[in-house]
């Protein structure tokens, strides 16, 4: 059995690995005193609440389907609004995301994005040594001393005016299997904020701006209301005041589109926000009603947001914000700058170009991007059709969505191309987050863990419903391992064979198949796939 590494028995957490070297003031004992009154108030509710998911799910799998609630109709229908929002994130108009890394930090502050959400979940690898030096990178940024030396010899320094910062915690489902209360693992999500929180929140209040954050993965209002009262304690506990966080909830999760107003009722003093998380959205809709056929969607290309289900989402979105006085932040385009190929290079900004226009015309207040690259594209689009600072006044009282429109699938196609990519982006995006890197380019497109989960669900789901590709193979077991087999041949040919061993290559393949030929589907890659992290 490891031996924690905080042996001192009287020690508020115990942890099974040191801190890495210049992160050890990170855990000082009042920042973990702070955690772990966090666990150790509200960690049982959290478990909870990951049972009643499971218990929702039975529902699901047994043909019942998620609709407006009735005993919260009074709360759709009221007249409330959110709090008053901040004035530094009253123009999101273009934001950049990317994992909680110090050059990656540095790059996406000096941008010219409006805002910078700095991820410590879906792009940044769980690894120890990854989300410590992800926190003391955030803590000197706050301060504005951070700086980073590439081994080029590159110097990176932040510029004296930079992009507003927000933090992204890991969602309720993934714990910190490296920091244990009371021999128990604590949810990761009271870990990534809390740390940040209590190091850095009177440091932000003292620069004239504040904590912020968004909320991954949230599935219903009483998830939410959770989050509401860790901020409440928080506040009180560190002496900064009431509402003084401000978040935007990622409504990324199929069952919360039912709760939109909910949510933001129960976070009202604190929710400035919601936005289109798209990839996760697509991912939680296969894995809700993976048990039923006629959720069958075709390849990923051919899941846009102008259609069916993500187009009544994003509509209701607006909508719903907008009559709260939140803003609605459209989602992700996984497009990439292309280097070397200019018909490449300009076909995905044309598609990143288009997306953004779609966005800002259905009454969105901002947006994301991946690359830097990609700002001035979404920042024309979005002074062009938005030259006020949001578009709140854009009630888009013309919506009409129901659980009809919520839930009506995407018509169209299988090819074997298409469950080439998803094998090959599956694999590849897996190798690389075993390997410590959770954001990565694959075919031109910005992967993350909510792509690759879309790319192993689609797998599993066309195997155990039996679909066929548009040629009429089926895609079955043999199928999928030889197509697999070819694949791991390309990504060999590609990289090289040093490369190619270095890179848990072959531990990905395994998990991936393993996943997709079981006969229950998992919830999450990353759960398994953190078991088996270094």
């Amino acid at each position: 059995m490891t031996q924690p590494a905080t042996a001192d028995a009287s020690a508020p957490l115990q942890f099974l690995k040191p801190a890495p070297k210049g992160c050890e003031f990170l855990l000082s004992r009042e920042a973990q005193a702070f955690v772990a009154a966090l666990a150790e108030k509200f960690s049982e509710r959290r478990d909870a609440l990951l049972k009643k998911r499971l218990a929702r799910q039975k529902e699901f799998d047994k043909g019942i389907l998620p609709d407006f609630k009735a005993e919260t109709q009074h709360i759709r229908e009221g007249a409330w609004k959110v709090a008053a929002i901040p004035a530094d994130l009253r123009d999101r108009r273009v934001e950049i995301t990317g994992p909680a890394e110090p050059k990656m930090i540095i790059n996406a502050l000096n941008s010219g994005a409006k805002v910078f959400m700095a991820d410590l979940e879906d792009s940044l690898t769980p690894a120890w040594d990854k989300l410590m030096e992800g926190q003391k990178a955030l803590h000197d940024a706050v301060r504005g001393t951070l700086s980073f030396s590439s081994p080029e010899g590159k110097q990176y320094r932040l510029n004296e005016k930079t992009a507003v910062l927000i933090v992204r915690p890991r969602g309720w489902h993934l714990p910190e299997r490296n920091v244990t209360l009371s021999g128990t693992p604590i949810p990761g999500a009271l870990f990534d904020f809390g740390l940040y929180f209590f190091h850095n929140a009177k440091e932000r209040i003292a620069r004239g701006t504040g904590p912020y954050f968004y909320l991954p993965k949230l599935e219903n209002a009483e998830e939410a209301a959770l989050w509401a009262d860790i901020f409440r304690f928080s506040e009180e506990y560190v002496g900064v005041p009431y509402g003084t966080i401000k978040v935007t909830m990622l409504i990324e999760v199929v069952t919360a589109v039912f709760e939109m107003h909910e949510m933001l009722h129960a976070l009202k003093d604190y929710a400035v926000g919601l936005n289109c998380g798209r990839w996760d959205y697509i991912f939680s809709t296969i894995k809700k009603f993976h048990a039923r056929s006629e959720f069958i969607l075709p390849e990923r290309t051919q899941v846009t947001m102008d259609k069916a289900f993500l187009k009544a989402y994003a509509e209701l979105l607006i909508q719903t914000c907008h009559r709260r006085g939140a803003f609605a932040m459209g989602g992700m385009s996984a497009f990439i700058p292309v280097k070397n190929d200019e018909a490449a290079n300009e076909k995905a900004f044309a598609a990143v170009r288009a997306d953004k226009e779609r966005e800002a015309s259905f009454g969105h207040d901002g947006t994301w991007v991946a690359h830097p690259g990609l700002i001035p594209v979404a920042m024309e689009v979005f002074n062009r059709r938005m030259p006020t600072p949001n578009q709140l006044a854009k009630l888009r009282e013309d919506v009409k969505v129901g659980q009809k429109e919520l839930l009506t699938m995407h018509q169209g196609t299988i090819t074997e191309a298409g469950v080439r990519n998803n094998i090959n982006v599956a694999i590849q995006y897996t190798a690389s987050w075993l390997n410590g890197l959770g954001c990565v380019p694959i075919f031109n497109l910005m992967e993350d863990a909510a792509t690759a989960e879309i790319s192993r669900s689609q797998l599993w789901q066309w195997l155990h419903h039996h679909a066929k590709t548009d040629a009429g193979q089926a895609i079955d077991e043999a199928f999928i391992t030889r197509l697999a087999d070819e694949e791991m041949g390309k990504i060999k040919a590609s990289v090289g064979g040093k490369e190619f061993t270095t890179i848990p290559y072959r531990k990905s393949e395994a998990l991936i198949l393993k996943l997709t030929f079981d006969s229950e589907y998992a919830e999450f890659l990353t759960l398994p796939a953190y078991a088996v992290l270094a």
